[in-house]
């Protein structure tokens, strides 16, 4: 069967390729639906381990490549800098526009740290479709290097890891109040941006090319802004602070480990 999918146009090759990294970011948030009952400090704890992955993930997979491609492109380096700043701005200048429009804050407040970390992680979704997309559309356009294996490769690795990205939305909505269900559906839907990302790379891959460094700066400072900003502090409440820090280290390594053994 596998045979047959190369044998397809390399921009569908990257619309299945997409669709294989959602599915597998549905199957990490269906974590919250087999859990009944879950405890608050292990909601805690999820917290500080959704702040580790998302700290390795701004490092491992949007920064480092972000400044490879960058010198391979030969874009000046203070263009990422100011793309990744600009990327905790843009979370900040959102939380700003929530406290003005809100007029129920303490009510409310929850409900802003959820839409904090499904933007944060959505806005690294996006380079990464955009990465599948680039790596299929390469081959199009006759890229030294670029085969559909390598780009088979590639939607593996970020497929792979999905799967703690999309727990790592939907156990702390749980945490939050909302339903499971609720839950699941807040935690799938930011991975649907992928398949969607993987075309438009594929479509336009030189052009993205050039973009791609800037974007994937921009998410890296999105994600570490709501780690600072939300998931630590909040995960630092719990009187087992110690272990709330050991979930964080624990879900730093692992994502550490996928990035460079499947990157």
């Amino acid at each position: 069967m596998f045979s047959k999918i190369l044998l397809l146009n390399p921009i569908i090759q990257a619309l299945i390729a997409g669709l294989f990294t959602y599915f597998i970011t549905i199957l990490g948030a269906a974590l919250v639906l087999f859990m009944k009952k879950i405890n608050k400090t292990f909601l805690d704890g999820m917290l500080g381990f959704s702040a580790g992955i998302m700290i390795a993930a701004s490092f491992f997979s949007l920064l480092e490549p972000s400044i490879r491609i960058s010198e391979e492109l030969n874009i000046n380096l203070l263009f990422i800098i100011v793309s990744f700043i600009f990327g905790g701005l843009f979370l900040l200048l959102g939380d700003k526009m929530y406290d003005h429009f809100d007029k129920k804050k303490k009510k409310k407040q929850s409900i802003k740290r959820c839409v904090m970390l499904i933007t944060s992680i959505t806005l690294h979704n996006i380079p990464e479709g955009m990465a599948i997309g680039v790596a299929f559309g390469s081959v199009i356009y006759g890229i030294s290097g670029a085969s559909l294996a390598a780009a088979w490769i590639i939607a593996l690795g970020i497929g792979i890891q999905n799967f703690p990205e999309g727990s790592a939305i939907s156990l702390p909505l749980r945490r939050e109040g909302f339903s499971r269900k609720k839950a699941f559906f807040y935690g799938q839907i930011s991975g649907i941006v992928e398949p969607i990302a993987a075309v438009i790379g594929a479509i336009l891959v030189m052009k993205i090319r050039i973009l791609l460094p800037i974007l994937l700066s921009f998410a890296a400072g999105a994600m570490i802004y709501v780690v600072i900003e939300e998931l630590i502090p909040e995960s630092q409440n719990n009187k087992k602070k110690n272990l709330m820090t050991i979930f964080t280290l624990i879900g730093f390594s692992i994502m550490m480990f996928l990035d460079i053994s499947l990157g």
